[in-house]
């Protein structure tokens, strides 16, 4: 018991607040210096470009500060892009909600890192080379080249409202971190997050938030193995970690119950967490984005081969920290104990625990934990500016801007954007579990357009009409099971069926809670589906729905396809008449593209047909 009691005199020292506000300061710094020397170095070498008479290539942007605010001209290195992927994806969200999951449902979830493997081949051979042959600004471009402008429409507005829907959750996060350590309202601290990463993210473009999510990276995976390194001190051996939970019913890894409606099984954290990840790393803009801001194809298939290394690896230190809480717990359930009032402070209140009497650990924890908001928020921020400015202002609207007037929309769309996340922190409160939350949410638009995109690379015979269709079906059946599950588990018709806890030696009179589950067979079945099974249902939704209104609509004439629509995994499959006269697209290409897409030496037979591949993505 005597563990437990002291907790309330573990607070934030001064050294703590040094190490937190050290990360601010650098985060802040990162913006300033890239927003000036390292911009207006990089503007004047390709002003430089431009007067050697380079002629400008396929997609770019207008002008060199626009090309170089929001895709680095193209020019960045693998290890930084790399480590900003993994920031993209590595939130507070992933951190506090990783840990929650295993110490509340078992590690069966940690299974996650098969799919990681199998999503990393797909986005490399499947996805990735029809965006670098083609050189897109924005993914959402393939989308009206393949289709129509009304379907990039579709998708690009699908995408703004997912991330504004995701920024509060990436600003909640730390928050509840912060708030819990030192009693700053969750409200100020969301406010004063925000307006740090609104900042810089204007000032310094994409090269501030690539390099900024590269430190802050190693700053989170450090923060997370101190923290974990001395937990297993504590703990006495990785093996007591193991026993305690193999005791306790959380070692769980082959669940193969067949039930869509048990929260983790085998199934459906590797179909589900497969289609996931797929749809997020695959077509998501701000997943794009860096990999366009890579010189070559090559090098943006070696950044998805590391970002996989990196993810799986802080994935499972995520996880295995949430055996380290649970060993701690195991007889004295924090939440019960009323030492945290949300699931998602585990994390903090084990850390303040365990180490909160080694001055600047916590500070340091902290600090990983924002520096993992910063890092996912900066990106959010950087890639829907960018989808507003090329899809929605230029691509929807048709709007001719000037180069002042796009980097004032880029800007204020930034600003904006922070506004209405710190706006919707106060909605998020209301809601618990942010892992689930957060994937039901943006299962519903990425399930989707990864749907369209998967139609269009390997649907040859799609067409408009078909994917017009296809998009409607999929927005409407995953948001009807997201929502509709959201409702049901606000009202308590469902509830999440933890594994069981203790409370035995928690200090006070603390009774064991209830738990009495309801009988959940009135509630419709599609509301009681686990949340891994959202994404991939609105993905399978969009593809079917699509492949059978296009053949009833008059299927597209594949032999009017240009190759480079098409994933080079099916060009062996389609006629010689898809692909374009040797000779002459090389030009558009990237470093070694062609060798990749053209491989099965078809260009030659094309060029005997005479046939031109103007007619892309018509039937």
């Amino acid at each position: 018991m005597k563990k437990y009691i002291d907790f309330q005199t573990f607070h934030f020292h001064w050294a703590d607040y040094l190490v937190f506000a050290a990360m601010i300061f650098l985060s802040t710094g990162t913006g300033l210096f890239f927003a000036f020397y390292k911009k207006e170095k990089a503007i004047e070498l390709g002003q430089q470009d431009i007067d050697s008479g380079e002629k400008r290539r396929k997609n770019d942007f207008d002008t060199s500060n626009m090309n170089e605010y929001l895709l680095g001209s193209r020019k960045l290195k693998i290890f930084p892009v790399s480590m900003s992927l993994v920031g993209s994806y590595v939130s507070g969200v992933t951190i506090l909600g990783t840990v929650s999951e295993i110490y509340y449902f078992g590690t069966q979830y940690w299974m996650i890192v098969i799919s990681i493997v199998f999503m990393a081949i797909a986005v490399s051979k499947i996805y990735l080379p029809v965006f670098s042959v083609l050189r897109v600004n924005s993914s959402y471009e393939y989308l009206e080249m393949r289709f129509s402008p009304a379907i990039r429409s579709l998708a690009s507005i699908m995408f703004v409202m997912d991330e504004m829907f995701f920024l509060p959750i990436i600003l909640y996060v730390p928050s509840i971190a912060f708030n819990q350590v030192t009693g700053i309202n969750v409200h100020v601290i969301s406010t004063v997050i925000c307006i740090i990463c609104v900042i810089y993210t204007i000032l310094g473009g994409i090269k501030a938030v690539v390099h900024t999510d590269a430190w802050q990276i190693l700053v989170m995976f450090v923060s997370v193995m101190v923290v974990v390194t001395i937990g297993c001190f504590k703990a006495g051996s990785i093996g007591d970690v193991f026993q305690t939970a193999s005791e306790g019913g959380r070692l769980i890894f082959a669940d193969v119950n067949p039930s869509m409606y048990q929260r983790q099984t085998l199934w459906g954290v590797l179909i589900g967490g497969f289609f996931y990840w797929t749809s997020f790393n695959a077509v998501n803009q701000t997943m794009v984005q860096r990999y366009m801001s890579l010189p070559s194809l090559r090098k943006a298939q070696w950044s998805i081969f590391i970002f996989t290394i990196g993810i799986i690896a802080f994935i499972s230190v995520c996880c295995f920290a949430g055996l380290l809480v649970y060993e701690f717990y195991t007889k004295c359930d924090p939440m019960s104990a009323g030492l945290i009032t949300h699931d998602d402070q585990l994390l903090p209140v084990f850390v303040m625990q365990t180490v909160g009497h080694y001055y600047g650990v916590p500070g340091l924890f902290i600090a990983g934990v924002f520096g993992a908001a910063l890092s996912s928020l900066s990106v959010v921020l950087n890639s829907t500016a960018l989808v507003m400015l090329e899809d929605i202002v230029k691509g929807s609207l048709r709007l001719k801007l000037t180069e002042r007037s796009s980097t004032l929309l880029v800007k204020g769309c930034i600003l904006i954007l922070g506004v209405i996340a710190v706006a919707l922190v106060f909605v998020l409160e209301q809601l618990s579990g942010i892992l689930s939350v957060a994937t039901s949410v943006t299962a519903i638009a990425a399930g989707t357009t990864c749907g369209l995109f998967t139609l269009g690379m390997l649907v040859p015979w799609s067409n408009n009409t078909g994917a017009l269709v296809g998009a409607l079906a999929g927005a409407c059946i995953s948001g009807w099971i997201s929502f509709g599950s959201q409702i049901a588990f606000a009202n308590g018709y469902v509830t999440p069926h933890k594994l069981e806890i203790s409370v035995e030696d928690c200090p006070g009179n603390v009774t064991m809670p209830d738990n009495v589950y309801i009988d959940e067979s009135d509630v419709f079945p599609l509301h009681r589906l686990s949340f891994h099974w959202i994404n991939p249902i609105g993905v399978f939704t969009t593809v079917l729905v699509g492949t059978i209104v296009s053949f009833m609509s008059g299927p597209t004439v594949i032999k009017k396809l240009d190759a480079e629509l098409i994933s080079p995994v099916l060009h062996r499959y389609l006629p010689k008449e898809c692909f374009p006269p040797s000779g002459i697209t090389n030009e558009m290409t990237r470093e070694n593209t062609a060798t990749h897409l053209l491989n099965d030496g078809r260009g030659k037979a094309g060029s005997e047909t005479g046939e031109s591949s103007d007619n892309s993505g018509k039937y």
